[in-house]
C-alpha cells in the first residue's frame, strides 16, 4: 500500500484520490488554527512556494483532537488560513488522526513511520510526514520540527 491508495475530502467537500499526486513529494501535516505551532503555516507555505515547481505538495489536514485547537468548521478554517497565512497549498476537511475514527490515511502514515519509542499515535498538531514520489512514507517529524528544517530532506527526494 502507498499513500496513493487513499482518498480524502478537500476543505471544499470534494472527494479527492491522492493518486492525483503521483510523482510528487508530499508533506502531510495535521494542522490547527489555535495552536502554539500555528505560525508554522507560514513555513509550510514557504516550502510549498520554494519547492512546488520542483514537485513538492504540502497537504494540510485540520484536526481538533488536541486541546480543542481547531474548533471551526471548514469554511472558518479556510478563511483563517487564507487571510492569516496566505495558505495556497491544498487543505482538506477536518479529520481525526488518532483513535477509532482516525482517517485511513493517518492509520497508514502512523503504521509506516512510528514516533518516539515506537509509538504510533500522533502526539500533537503539526506532526509532519514526508512522502516520496512513489507514495512511500520516508520520514516522520515532530510538531516542534520547524518546516525550514525539513528542506534538506525534501531536496533529497525531489
Amino acid at each position: 500500500m502507498s499513500v496513493y491508495d487513499f482518498s480524502a475530502k478537500t476543505i471544499d467537500g470534494q472527494d479527492m484520490k491522492l493518486d492525483e499526486y503521483k510523482g510528487k513529494v508530499l508533506l502531510v501535516v495535521n494542522t490547527a488554527s489555535k495552536c502554539g505551532f500555528t505560525p508554522q503555516y507560514e513555513g509550510l507555505e514557504k516550502l510549498y512556494k520554494d519547492y512546488g515547481d520542483k514537485g513538492l505538495v504540502v497537504l494540510g489536514f485540520p484536526c481538533d483532537q488536541f486541546g480543542h485547537q481547531e474548533p471551526g468548521d471548514e469554511e472558518e478554517i479556510k478563511n483563517f488560513c487564507s487571510l492569516t497565512y496566505d495558505v495556497s497549498f491544498p487543505m482538506f476537511a477536518k479529520i481525526d488522526v488518532n483513535g477509532p475514527g482516525a482517517h485511513p490515511l493517518y492509520k497508514h502514515l502512523k503504521g509506516e513511520k512510528k514516533g518516539v519509542l515506537g509509538s504510533e499515535g500522533i502526539k500533537w498538531n503539526f506532526t509532519k510526514f514526508l512522502v516520496d514520489k512513489d507514495g512511500n512514507v520516508a520520514k516522520r517529524y515532530a510538531p516542534t520540527d520547524k518546516p525550514a528544517s525539513l528542506a534538506k530532506d525534501i531536496e533529497k527526494l525531489l
